[in-house]
């Protein structure tokens, strides 16, 4: 609650929930729908910021009520041309297909980036696992 009070604060945007990844030394605010671009503020100056007050880094996803949008926000900027959800037994598995140039992105650098859509996946849909192709 500390988090997303300063960071409502510090940006002026409404944040839904804030997901801290201890892993990663990394916090993840999901905002309003809208409010993504408010929330990282001009050159990332409010990412920066908070970044420098609460020494952790910040990553920023806008909320969407429809799971496509959600999940390509997730993903953002990377372009998602299809996604697919599979039960396999009783794990769900999502399988994100991006543009080929736009692999390296999707998938981030030591795959931080599915492992922070595993985090919020796992969070909001119950989502077990996230594959790129």
């Amino acid at each position: 609650m500390r988090y997303i009070s300063l960071f409502q604060d510090l940006a002026g945007v409404s944040v839904r929930d804030c997901i801290i990844d201890n892993e990663t030394n990394t916090l993840i605010f999901i905002v309003k729908e809208g409010e993504g671009a408010l929330a990282v503020g001009k050159g990332g100056s409010n990412v920066k910021m908070a970044r420098k007050l609460l020494g952790k880094n910040i990553e920023v996803i806008e909320y969407s009520d429809d799971f496509e949008k959600f999940v390509r926000n997730i993903f953002m900027p990377a372009r998602v041309a299809s996604i697919r959800k599979v039960k396999q037994g009783d794990r769900t598995v999502l399988y994100v297909s991006v543009h080929p140039e736009d692999k390296g992105v999707a998938i981030g650098k030591g795959g931080r980036n599915i492992h922070r859509a595993k985090l919020v996946l796992k969070r909001y849909y119950d989502i077990d696992n996230v594959v790129v192709v």
